[in-house]
């Protein structure tokens, strides 16, 4: 069987997401009790896990202050969950994912679901609706709206970020725009080959970049070798210019 030019980049990304998002998950599940937990486990499904995959994972690239089925308050004091919840400081930005078939032939829930959006907006959440339909069929689209709304939160959580540490070089961020250009996925040998430096310090800034989170290393075989490095990190990120 022939694989794509970019099938390993490409495996590489879907590897690194799966990764992260089962520790993401475990996390959650293990420290949550009770009908927190039941929501979880009950609500985290097939449209949820489409979206973190094919829009948030590219977008951000990191599930940090991210949270799944998370309980807030409706206007009844009554608990409800919310698909995705984002919280950058004093900020909530509340995701949800929408299937005609659970929503929109349910007169009273679609009623109910848009009540709950605009109490939360009330108390200074925001609230975006997302068409599963949609998501299927044109996520690049989805992906493509939300850059634009979670611009200037994801500038201003990386500014948060880059404050308590050093400042990047040029070679680092040479290397972590040449990683979201290769689908997050770097190649020491084809780095040093496309910016014009030598391997080893193509190495030396990768392992760098691993210790400042901004990267992972991949290992491979019973020598785990490192064989390549993953961006880790918003692609709005100001660490990048």
């Amino acid at each position: 069987m022939r694989f794509p030019n970019n099938y390993e980049k490409v495996r590489g990304q879907a590897m690194g997401f799966q990764i992260e998002q089962d520790r993401w998950i475990k996390d959650h599940l293990k420290r949550r009790r009770g009908e927190r937990l039941d929501a979880l486990k009950r609500g985290h499904g097939y449209g949820n896990r489409l979206f973190i995959e094919w829009v948030w994972w590219p977008l951000v690239g990191h599930f940090h202050k991210l949270h799944p089925e998370y309980e807030v308050k409706d206007w009844r004091g009554r608990s409800y969950f919310v698909d995705f919840m984002w919280v950058v400081g004093s900020i909530r930005i509340g995701i949800e994912v929408m299937d005609f078939g659970s929503h929109g032939t349910d007169r009273t829930k679609y009623r109910m679901d848009l009540n709950r959006g605009l109490f939360l907006q009330a108390q200074d959440c925001a609230i975006y609706y997302i068409s599963l339909d949609e998501l299927k069929e044109n996520p690049s689209f989805i992906l493509s709206a939300l850059r634009s709304i979670l611009s200037p939160y994801l500038s201003a959580e990386g500014g948060a970020i880059r404050t308590s540490r050093k400042s990047f070089s040029k070679i680092e961020r040479d290397l972590m725009r040449a990683a979201i250009r290769h689908n997050r996925v770097i190649r020491p040998t084809e780095a040093a080959r496309e910016l014009e430096l030598y391997t080893m310090t193509v190495i030396k800034y990768c392992r760098i970049l691993v210790e400042k989170g901004k990267f992972r290393a991949v290992a491979r075989g019973v020598s785990q070798r490192v064989i390549y490095y993953e961006y880790v990190g918003s692609i709005q990120s100001p660490d990048l210019v």
